[in-house]
């Protein structure tokens, strides 16, 4: 329990400390006029106020990654809570506020544009393809996801295919009509009721003494599995996810003004981490050990996990509450995962979004990709997430990191966790099922070389910028 209450109190102390260091070395202007003015569309760029922003903001990058990843690295034992700590202050929501702040400084920019000007023209497609690539997994993932959970919660009397259609059609009606119109006006519902449950899991929890594990190093799960790096996998979303860099732009084009960003950006990151150390502390406690959880993700999967941390913890009509929170997570971050590959595909290609038909064209396939995946186990579908999740952040940590570093101001605060997460995420790769299968003392030579030579490209890079003196900030004083 202590270490469960400290992790909380550390990750709130961070953003009044830590986010406001991060803060000043970026340097917010707010004389400054952000992309919701200097090219409102009333479709994806238009003014909103920080509240708003906030609630949409969180419920963008708070799918089921903040939930079911924690779950999953429950089975490490309390080392979670410290990668939760850690990771989301020093790495996530820098990453957030940076990739946020960038863009908007971008006319509201993606990250393949932004990799395209910082990293290089080659990096623009390559990093085009691989986020659209990770918004479908996403936007998959978050179907599969609330889908088998309503399914549970209804007794499964509800087919399974018939809740999937309703979830696809939310999600096409979601990505094609204007922001304010549906994201807009019900996100602050689903962001009421998602406080509410993270608050009466977490509450509960603490109220009546559960047996939440201290830290020890000494016993890790599952099957002495190496804590490094697949515990920097599983927990992704709570500590660091790239998937956020690509909400992120969603919300730069409606920020008013640069001062809100600390807040709406790092600030809902470290919202998103309270809301991960609240289920790692469930899945740690309620289930007599890693053994006991084990069994019920090999019977239940997360879902099931969820289900019955609600039902024990808050009762029937509670319990059913707090599903519908965690239901309401991946559903608003897999409309806004196809919402942004439509704005990323357009941007790309420069398709102006204005009518509706523009829209279509773009979002039909995405939608028709997406639905074949859904047929894919879904275990394997979170492996891929979780690689291609982290190697999405690694890019928008080196993006960062050389927007400061040709500014000539501390670029440590992304280097040294973009640098981390590159070691992490080749390992990863180079070691797993899914990638090279290399034996793991290889697999560590190989992602340290790689490391390195990232690390070299990088500062040779920079100083190519530098020298041909690269403008950071794009003008947007003009209309779109």
């Amino acid at each position: 329990m202590y270490t469960f209450i400290a992790g909380i109190i550390l990750l709130v102390l961070g953003y009044f400390t830590y986010g406001k260091v991060v803060e000043k070395i970026f340097g917010v202007n707010q004389s400054r006029q952000t992309p919701a003015f200097s090219h409102k569309d009333n479709i994806d760029y238009l003014p909103m106020g920080k509240k708003k922003n906030s609630l949409i903001q969180l419920l963008n990058i708070a799918g089921v990654g903040p939930i079911f990843g924690p779950i999953l690295g429950a089975l490490y034992g309390p080392v979670a809570f410290i990668w939760i700590v850690i990771g989301c202050i020093f790495a996530g929501a820098v990453h957030d506020y940076l990739t946020g702040m960038i863009s908007i400084r971008n006319h509201g920019a993606h990250l393949p544009e932004l990799a395209g000007k910082f990293l290089g023209k080659i990096m623009r497609h390559v990093v085009n393809v691989f986020t659209v690539l990770l918004l479908l997994l996403t936007g998959t993932v978050f179907v599969s996801a609330p889908a088998d959970l309503i399914h549970n919660m209804t007794s499964s009397w509800l087919p399974l295919g018939i809740i999937v259609g309703i979830i696809f059609l939310y999600y096409i009606l979601a990505t094609l009509l204007p922001i304010d119109k549906i994201i807009g006006r019900l996100y602050p519902y689903f962001g009421a009721l998602l406080l509410i449950s993270a608050i009466g899991v977490g509450g509960t929890l603490v109220i009546t003494g559960a047996p939440i594990p201290e830290l020890s190093f000494t016993n890790m799960h599952p099957d002495n599995a190496p804590i490094f790096p697949l515990l920097f996998l599983t927990i992704s979303c709570g500590a660091l996810s790239g998937f956020h860099a690509t909400q992120t732009p969603i919300i730069s084009r409606t920020t008013e003004g640069e001062k809100q960003g600390r807040f709406i950006f790092y600030g809902m990151m470290i919202a998103e981490g309270i809301i991960a150390m609240i289920w790692a502390a469930a899945a740690m406690s309620l289930f007599h050990g890693s053994e006991g959880l084990n069994q019920v993700l090999a019977e239940a999967g997360p879902a099931g996990v969820v289900s019955e941390v609600s039902t024990k913890m808050l009762g029937a009509v509670g319990g059913t509450l707090a599903v519908l929170g965690v239901i309401v997570l991946p559903i608003t971050s897999g409309d806004t995962a196809f919402r942004s590959a439509r704005m990323i595909i357009a941007d790309y290609l420069k398709i102006s979004q204005k009518k509706i038909g523009s829209r279509l064209w773009i979002a039909v396939p995405l939608f028709v990709i997406s639905f074949a995946l859904t047929k894919i186990d879904f275990t394997i579908l979170w492996r891929y997430f979780s690689w291609a999740n982290q190697s999405t952040a690694v890019i928008a940590l080196w993006v960062g990191a050389m927007y400061l570093f040709i500014a000539k101001k501390n670029y440590w605060i992304a280097m040294i966790p973009g640098v981390f997460m590159t070691m992490t995420t080749f390992t990863y790769i180079l070691n797993a099922q899914i990638g090279f299968r290399l034996p793991m003392q290889i697999s560590y030579v190989f992602a340290g070389i790689i490391t390195a030579a990232a690390l070299v490209a990088f500062f040779v890079a920079g100083k190519r910028a530098q020298k041909r003196n690269l403008q950071l900030d794009d003008d947007i004083s003009g209309a779109a």
